[in-house]
C-alpha cells in the first residue's frame, strides 16, 4: 500500500472545546486554511484518493468480509493475488462467535476481530 494521507482536521479544533477534530470545510472569509496556507493543515482534495485496487483494504492489505454464520467463512476463499479476513459483525453473540472463530481457525483464516 502506498504511503499515508494526512490526517484531515478540522481548522481551530486545538483552540475550542466544542469543536470536535472531524473535518468541517473552512468557509471563513479570513481563515488561512481556505486560502491554502500549507502551515494551517491539510485540506481534503481528490488528489489523495488511493489508487483503485487499494481501496477498501484493511491497513494489513486484506480485504475484509464481513461474517454473520459459519456458512458466511466460505466467501472469505483465499485466491492468488487476494487475501482475504473476516471481520464477525457486531450483532452475533458469543455461542456463535466462538464457533466462527474455531471454524476460522481450521480453515486458516485471520479474524480481524475475536474475543480473547
Amino acid at each position: 500500500m502506498t504511503k499515508k494521507k494526512p490526517k484531515f482536521e478540522r481548522y481551530g479544533w486545538r483552540k475550542k472545546k466544542k469543536l470536535s477534530k472531524s473535518w468541517r470545510r473552512p468557509r471563513g472569509h479570513d481563515n488561512k486554511m481556505r486560502e491554502h496556507i500549507a502551515a494551517k493543515g491539510a485540506r481534503v482534495q481528490a488528489g489523495y484518493r488511493r489508487k483503485k485496487e487499494e481501496r477498501g483494504l484493511h491497513p494489513s492489505g486484506v480485504r475484509e468480509v464481513l461474517v454473520f454464520n459459519t456458512n458466511d467463512l466460505a466467501k472469505t476463499e483465499i485466491t492468488k493475488e487476494e487475501i482475504a479476513a473476516a471481520r464477525i459483525a457486531s450483532g452475533v453473540g458469543r455461542r456463535k462467535r466462538e464457533q466462527i472463530e474455531e471454524e476460522a481457525a481450521a480453515i486458516g483464516i485471520k479474524v480481524l476481530n475475536p474475543k480473547h
